[in-house]
């Protein structure tokens, strides 16, 4: 499709998202409909050793498929995903693999594409521009900003996050936390990372960053134009959960980050997870961008 094309289909769709990138490398794929419209996008494949940190939300083995920015309708989208089918079935794949297609939140003809092929939305991208007012912080729990000295009760927050995740999105990884480490450890550096705290005890978590979508950055293919921040995690204990802590928490960290001169927040959110999917559409966020996933990747219908 022309570049035109994509950038006409992409406004029409939803007014937040970014000019389309260009086509994908990879390998191309094309395909014609019943009344002869031309349907083309890539297939990428991603192998993802025992280290690697895409691990904690990703199969060892991916086949991700990049429709071009202007396929529309549902025959387009059913035909592109049989032809990334023909591509598994030539490779026989183990059982930690997966089929992900990452495509516009609202494009509603692409969903019933989807659904059709066995894929299920397992993450969103999820924009806030506009919100709620901050919530007053409940009188039990004190906020501050951690640091490296927090490493091991930051380490341990995170980790029961993918042990909830786990049962609700991917898959847990034995090898979670040390995962995780590497990369907290270099973030409790920046003060980026809040810690609620009830009777000197850290209860909730919520870990940060800056992510600038400028011309040439990875990020201005998902996101506007704009120095944006990026909410990575937020997880409160079981114990805690309902009484308004991860919500003081995300008042503070909006305000901060606001404060600091964001565009606006961002995060990655698990449309399956019953407790995520809740909070953050009250806190003002939507999807832009939803993965579609099969596990395994012969799961793909």
């Amino acid at each position: 499709m022309a570049a035109t094309e994509g950038l006409t289909r992409f406004s029409a769709l939803d007014p937040m998202l970014p000019p389309p990138a260009p086509p994908a490398l990879g390998d191309r794929i094309e395909v014609a409909t019943a009344d002869g419209a031309r349907v083309a996008g890539g297939v990428q494949r991603h192998r993802h050793g025992p280290g690697d940190p895409p691990l904690l939300w990703s199969a060892a083995e991916v086949w991700q498929l990049f429709p071009d920015a202007g396929t529309a309708g549902t025959e387009g989208f059913d035909l592109l995903l049989g032809e990334l089918r023909s591509r598994v079935d030539a490779e026989a794949p183990g059982s930690d693999s997966a089929c992900v297609v990452n495509w516009p939140s609202r494009d509603a003809e692409a969903i019933r594409a989807f659904l059709d092929h066995g894929l299920a939305p397992l993450s969103a991208l999820a924009v806030r521009t506009e919100g709620p007012p901050p919530a007053p912080a409940p009188g039990d729990a004190a906020i501050r900003v951690a640091g490296p000295a927090d490493f091991d009760a930051v380490l341990a927050l995170c980790t029961a996050t993918f042990d909830y995740t786990g049962l609700v999105a991917h898959r847990r990884r034995e090898q979670t936390a040390e995962l995780l480490a590497p990369a907290l450890r270099h973030a409790l550096d920046e003060p980026l990372t809040w810690l609620a705290e009830a009777e000197g005890e850290p209860v909730a978590l919520a870990q940060c960053a800056w992510v600038d979508s400028g011309e040439g950055a990875e990020a201005a293919e998902l996101l506007p134009p704009g120095r944006w921040g990026y909410v990575n995690n937020l997880v409160t204990v079981a114990g805690h959960r309902g009484s308004g802590v991860g919500r003081a928490l995300m008042a503070r960290v909006h305000r901060e980050l606001l404060g600091a001169g964001a565009t606006a927040t961002y995060l990655y959110y698990n449309p399956t997870n019953p407790l995520s999917s809740v909070f953050w559409h009250r806190q003002g966020y939507r999807p832009l961008w939803t993965s579609w996933e099969a596990h395994p990747a012969t799961a793909l219908r």
